[in-house]
């Protein structure tokens, strides 16, 4: 009897399953992209459309209150619909929600499309980790979020390098909002490449049905230990200290230091684009993309550091001190920002590879979906409330100094979290600490 050899490109093999992991990444890189562009355009929007820098908080509140809501109520739309049709529903809710905000004539339309864009948004997010973990489950699953991170990262590090550049070009804030809605559209053409990918898979290997993604069943919570609510507790600082601080970033960078919104040079608009790219350093929305450009391109190695030594409390602890000078220091000085923005970087890149790897590792495999949806409901929390104080605070003190102490006081409030979780993984075992070696 002979036994059939899987072609090279069999959903059994690497190739196919990183291949996947390509599209399962541009499923989010229009949402992405398009979240960001308010802030990418921030300057220009205040200006343009007699907004204050609370307005623009408020833009990313909604995003998250719409997210939350769909955390808590959207379970039922993953058990009858599946993953897979589940994330179509919700790339084509990211890009209506694309459009309107395009198109919006008054300050209500603004925010009705940023309530429909985050629900989808945030639920696409969702069914792509639960999608992930169910490919790269017992293989390289960390190195696998990596990839998809920096991936989808590529949405935000060209929001803030073309957005301000299309609206300059085209003389027009809306001509940069619609490109916005054009990349969620790229997003669903991916998404039916990755559908249909997914379904041969699940055929050829008798994959088990994907589960319901991060659907919270409240009876699992009272089941979680203390070690789960640590990771929870620094998610929400740590990502509360980040976000909301590149939202109006560009805006501090023009205001406090002066940098032009877009670089002076002349052309083509593509050449206008790879001027920008490459020069930028030069410009705010430039130096405001250095914190994701560094974890796009260093994502995948640190989640492929963290499969092989483990160290995930500690490397949260290191990850969560690195905010608080960063964020002093450009709030209470005028040197050069972009030191302190790669120092931002750095935490960007250890903190995410180190953390949501964890929770698999501190709950049962039966709750793991609820731990992921009240983690990224609670995330949402902080994700709605700092970008309201960061505006309001600019806006009332005149200085970003102010906004910048509070996030450097989440930092600090994020590292005793990290402490506590690295106290609390030993007494659990130090399943945390340990690597690929000591897990077996």
């Amino acid at each position: 009897m002979t036994t059939a050899i899987p072609g090279a490109f069999h959903p059994s093999t690497r190739l196919y399953r990183f291949t996947i992991l390509i599209f399962i990444s541009l499923l989010v890189v229009g949402s992405y992209f398009a979240y960001d562009s308010i802030g990418a355009l921030a300057t220009t929007l205040i200006k343009e459309l007699h907004i204050d820098r609370a307005t623009i908080g408020k833009l990313y509140a909604a995003y998250s209150v719409a997210a939350i809501a769909i955390v808590f109520f959207g379970g039922m739309l993953y058990d009858k619909l599946g993953p897979r049709r589940a994330s179509l529903l919700f790339s084509c809710l990211v890009f209506l929600g694309a459009v309107i905000v395009a198109a919006a004539k008054t300050k209500w339309m603004l925010f009705t499309g940023r309530l429909i864009f985050g629900a989808g948004s945030e639920s696409l997010i969702v069914v792509q980790s639960a999608i992930i973990a169910r490919w790269f489950k017992g293989k390289e699953m960390a190195m696998a979020f990596g990839i998809a991170l920096a991936i989808s990262r590529l949405g935000t590090l060209f929001a803030f390098n073309t957005e301000e550049l299309i609206a300059d070009h085209f003389h027009s804030f809306r001509t940069a909002l619609w490109a916005a809605a054009l990349l969620c559209l790229f997003s669903v053409v991916c998404n039916l490449v990755f559908i249909v990918m997914d379904r041969h898979g699940e055929q050829e290997l008798a994959l088990p049905k994907a589960g319901a993604g991060d659907k919270i069943v409240l009876s699992d919570i009272k089941k979680f230990t203390s070690s789960y609510w640590f990771v929870v507790l620094l998610c929400v600082t740590f990502y509360s200290a980040i976000f909301p601080f590149t939202d109006l970033a560009a805006d501090m960078f023009h205001d406090k230091w002066g940098l032009p919104s877009v670089s002076a040079v002349t052309g083509g608009f593509l050449t206008k684009v790879f001027y920008n790219f490459t020069h930028m350093f030069t410009t705010a929305p430039g130096i405001t993309s250095i914190v994701i450009a560094a974890s796009m391109v260093f994502a995948p190695f640190a989640g492929g550091l963290v499969d092989r030594i483990g160290r995930r409390a500690s490397l949260m602890v290191l990850g969560s001190l690195l905010l608080i000078p960063a964020h002093l220091l450009l709030g209470i000085t005028h040197w050069n920002p972009i030191p302190m923005m790669v120092v931002l970087g750095a935490a960007f890149v250890l903190v995410p590879a180190a953390m949501w790897p964890s929770v698999p590792l501190v709950v049962e495999e039966s709750r793991v979906g609820t731990a992921f949806g009240l983690m990224t409901a609670i995330q949402n929390l902080g994700l709605g409330l700092f970008p309201l104080l960061n505006g309001w605070l600019r806006d009332k003190t005149g200085t970003y100094t102010s906004t910048q102490v509070m996030f450097a006081g989440l930092g600090l409030v994020g590292l005793v979290f990290a402490f506590l979780l690295l106290r609390a993984d030993r007494r659990h075992g130090g399943v945390l600490e340990a690597g690929s070696s000591s897990q077996g």
